[in-house]
């Protein structure tokens, strides 16, 4: 398996691989699939921030960060959000998901990004370091369940002196 950076001929079966991925997932609302192509077209899409992970030809992995921010009382403060992570199904249980993510956030700090926030499932995210954005001290700006709104420090306490509310939507 190679993890290597999404191009754009790679973007029907990114399609296919999400909306697969999320027929079986916890937490979905069916349209995955048509949020990554929406972020690609966001002012906050970083092409250099969306990985796959590709077996024998085939894409098993996708994972995409890209721009967004919490408002604070002196403006925003710069932030990156994961969504979404999949994998397929019977790839699923490999560690993949991890190290799309590992990579995406390797490669983000290289480009000076800081913090990570997503919307997931605290079961499999807090066990990669992710906790609630509560823990932070940000105020969950969604209609979203706050257990559900987690977020990773990049660089250790570099949410210490930041208050204020995500908008991840």
């Amino acid at each position: 398996m190679i993890i290597r950076q999404a191009v754009a001929a790679d973007y029907p079966a990114i399609y296919q691989l999400v909306q697969q991925a999320f027929k079986t997932a916890q937490v979905s609302d069916g349209t995955e699939q048509d949020f990554v192509e929406a972020l690609r077209k966001s002012p906050g899409f970083l092409p250099e921030l969306e990985f796959v992970a590709e077996e024998n030809g085939e894409l098993i992995g996708h994972v995409m960060l890209t721009k967004r921010g919490i408002e604070t009382v002196t403006g925003e403060h710069g932030i990156l959000l994961l969504a979404p992570l999949s994998v397929a199904f019977a790839h699923r249980n490999q560690e993949i998901g991890g190290r799309l993510m590992q990579t995406a956030f390797d490669k983000a700090l290289t480009l000076d990004h800081t913090a990570v926030f997503l919307v997931g499932n605290p079961d499999y995210y807090k066990r990669y370091g992710f906790h609630s954005a509560a823990d932070f001290g940000i105020t969950n700006g969604t209609e979203i369940p706050d257990e559900f709104v987690l977020g990773i420090e990049l660089v250790p306490d570099t949410l210490k002196d930041v208050a204020g509310t995500l908008h991840i939507e």
